[in-house]
């Protein structure tokens, strides 16, 4: 690895670092609050479906499509961060992690919060969003860190 990849590379991790901190608090926030996050907002979003299938928007595109697409969103930065911290190499616990994680939160929706709802379709969102994340932390990495140098060669006569 070279000097100037090294420093990229530690900028990266530190800054994935303090930003991961700050995301894991959010998302136990929306995760463990009492009441669905959603629950004041659910007429709005019916209202703007409404909206959108009176405008030509098939009806299969309704709030469930919303959460699940919401649901993928939040975890994109799951599998960006890990892939971030533990390296291109260790990819795959991008997406480990994030089922992981989405699999925790719903079993403590299902445990603690009776008005939460725990779903398996969460956790298929959610980690679809992890390994959404994983490779655009792999994109973000081969532009931010540059191409790895291969070793070369030893040629033996």
């Amino acid at each position: 690895m070279t000097v100037t990849r090294r420093r990229r590379h530690s900028l990266l991790r530190r800054g994935a670092l303090w930003i991961t901190l700050v995301y894991l608090v959010l998302l136990a926030l929306i995760a463990f609050w009492p009441t669905p996050v959603d629950r004041n907002m659910h007429g709005s979003i019916g209202a703007f479906v409404t909206w959108l299938h009176a405008h030509e928007m098939p009806t299969r595109f309704g709030y469930d499509t919303i959460e699940f697409t919401a649901n993928i969103a939040l975890f994109v930065p799951v599998g960006l961060l890990v892939v971030v911290l533990a390296g291109a190499r260790r990819w795959w616990l991008g997406p480990v992690a994030g089922a992981l994680i989405s699999a925790m939160i719903e079993l403590g929706q299902l445990i603690f919060l009776p008005e939460r709802f725990a779903t398996v379709n969460d956790v298929v969102a959610n980690s679809l969003g992890a390994l959404l994340g994983t490779g655009l932390a792999l994109v973000v990495l081969r532009f931010a860190l540059g191409p790895r140098q291969t070793p070369h060669p030893i040629h033996l006569r």
